[in-house]
């Protein structure tokens, strides 16, 4: 009987943090740029560092902030470089006419 009273514990424990992360969850979320997950796409997502970035995830947040060139992304191909660097051109274009 004592297990059954200790699963019910753990149970309703579960159940409650549970509930609570949800809401802290809800509450505490941040809304990202969409900008950055579409760079990330056009990145090689390796995450070697060669950048100087831990991964490409924070290298496309260091380009949409004009931080760095793409060519610093080092495993990125002649063809892929050049599709970032247009949409980071329209990028910025837009950003400055906003």
């Amino acid at each position: 009987m004592e297990i059954v009273y200790a699963a019910m514990v753990l149970g309703g424990l579960g159940f409650v943090l549970g509930f609570l992360i949800n809401l802290v969850g809800k509450y505490f979320h941040v809304e990202e740029d969409p900008h950055i997950n579409e760079v990330v796409e056009l990145l090689p997502r390796v995450n070697c560092g060669a950048c100087g970035y831990p991964g490409c995830k924070e290298m496309a947040i260091a380009l949409l902030e004009n931080k760095v060139k793409p060519a610093q992304c080092k495993p990125i191909k002649k063809e892929a470089l050049g599709v970032l660097e247009a949409y980071l051109k329209d990028y910025f274009s837009n950003k400055n006419q906003a």
